[in-house]
């Protein structure tokens, strides 16, 4: 490859990874090749054509702005999609700024892929199709699946999964995020719906786990082509926690060879993870660029207002009601995920019923704090601004200066990272307080903090004088 045209593109990522979220970096741009950089046209290769539109719809301001400074005022950008997801053929070429999309750009048939290995080479004849146990859990429907900022991608992407099974570009769909949520609820209303709109199709939710002891088994039991043909022809598969996958050769392999047939055959694929796909350790790189092939969205914690939300609806499934007050002090209280809501809300409604007594905010806050272990607690963005402009002997005023000031850029990095920390403001009010700054900025110095505590011993014992301040106020 051209050494110029890589130089170029970091150039631009350099510009991007400040102007976005550090996930929609990590979704969005990370998995962009530059190709070349001929005649003033840079051409990146992008994994799938929605990858593509979601490009053009979404960041196509900052591409050109990016494109005009590094490659010069005539700069064009070009992209180029693989004809098969594998990249073994050719490539289809689009303009940027191509709005009508074709529903074939390739013009013709592709010609047939040449897999890594044999598509399905433990096929037995005349097996019919069974009718199976979809494992999915009723009660996790997306009528009780509060939307939120949080998670409306993976949603919407889930809902047009279910209308669509296998027909979008959201296949793979991989949902990742942390303990407690929301990706298993999403999992099963996936595979819910799909069955109320499409009763014909087979729909299995399988945890990795319990994939990796059946594959065993049939492997002990020398039932391996019995194993993969099962799963072969299922519609819909949904594999949750495919973390747990790590380091499991065998059962890697033989999903390989599965998630190829389905993904030939148009079949939906849902995989849920704990990590951003290209985060997992001991998964093979032939899995990870192939979970990369439709769209990893990611869900979030919940903000206050969606909290509030789960807090509502769960009172109203029950039947029962708390006073505003208490609903607010819940939700305000208990801000890691959705799990711990959920345990929060079970231990005082059986409270009340069972002592047959109001819910008020005292027993809230007694049932939080046996509840929900080492909560932070809140203090405000300016009384963290104070604390830290105190520590650095500047003011308020001098902090929010627009200034490259080692010192005051220091401060401010340190504000935003401890507000993010102990408040419970959104990144958007965070950045307006510490200089006008956007929620990118924010993103950007969380990072940049976070990196020197795992780095810089120095700044480790200085940032631990401030953070104690805070903590005893």
């Amino acid at each position: 490859m051209n050494k110029d045209h890589v130089e170029i593109w970091n150039s631009c990522l350099s510009v991007i990874k400040d102007n976005v979220t550090e996930q929609g970096y990590k979704t969005w741009f990370e998995p962009i090749v530059p190709l070349s950089l001929t005649d003033n046209v840079l051409t990146l290769q992008v994994p799938t054509q929605f990858f593509y539109e979601y490009l053009e719809v979404h960041y196509i301001d900052l591409l050109k702005t990016v494109i005009k400074r590094f490659v010069g005022a005539k700069g064009k950008l070009e992209y180029r999609i693989p004809v098969d997801s594998a990249n073994t053929f050719g490539s289809i070429t689009l303009p940027s700024s191509n709005r009508n999309f074709p529903k074939n750009p390739i013009g013709q048939p592709a010609p047939q892929r040449l897999s890594e290995g044999p598509i399905n080479p433990f096929v037995i004849p005349g097996l019919k199709k069974l009718q199976i146990d979809s494992q999915l859990n009723e009660n996790y429907t997306f009528e009780n699946f509060i939307e939120g900022e949080c998670n409306r991608l993976a949603r919407s992407a889930g809902m047009k999964i279910a209308k669509e099974p296998g027909k979008t570009a959201f296949n793979p769909l991989v949902i990742y995020s942390g303990t407690g949520l929301g990706k298993t609820h999403l999992c099963h209303a996936i595979g819910l719906e799909t069955k109320r709109l499409h009763p014909e199709k087979t729909v299995l939710y399988v945890q990795a786990e319990q994939l990796s002891t059946q594959y065993v088994t049939a492997n002990k039991n020398n039932n391996r082509p019995d194993f993969i043909n099962f799963y072969q022809m299922i519609d819909v598969l949904i594999i949750d926690d495919i973390q747990f996958l790590a380091g499991k050769a065998g059962t890697q392999d033989v999903f390989f060879h599965i998630f190829n047939h389905l993904q030939q055959n148009n079949k939906q694929i849902v995989i849920t993870s704990d990590k951003f796909p290209s985060d997992l350790q001991g998964m093979e790189d032939r899995l990870l660029s192939r979970f990369k092939w439709g769209l990893t969205a990611d869900l979030q914690s919940p903000d206050l207002s969606t909290r509030t939300s789960i807090i509502r609806e769960k009172l109203h499934d029950n039947g029962i009601t708390f006073p505003d007050e208490v609903v607010q002090y819940i939700a305000s209280n208990v801000r890691n995920n959705i799990r711990e809501l959920e345990g929060v809300m079970n231990s005082l409604m059986a409270q009340s019923l069972l002592n047959k007594k109001a819910v008020t905010i005292d027993m809230a806050q007694q049932i939080i704090d046996r509840f929900v272990r080492n909560t932070v607690k809140e203090v405000s963005v300016e009384y963290i601004i104070n604390i830290v402009c105190e520590y650095f002997k500047i003011t308020p005023e001098q902090m929010s200066l627009n200034t490259r000031k080692h010192q005051v850029v220091q401060a401010r990095q340190i504000a935003m990272y401890l507000s993010k920390k102990y408040s419970n403001a959104s990144l958007v009010s965070i950045g307006q307080q510490c200089g006008k700054k956007d929620h990118a900025t924010v993103h950007h110095a969380c990072k940049t903090i976070a990196d020197r505590l795992e780095t810089d011993k120095q700044f480790k014992v200085m940032f631990a004088d401030i953070e104690k301040k805070i903590a005893l106020s």
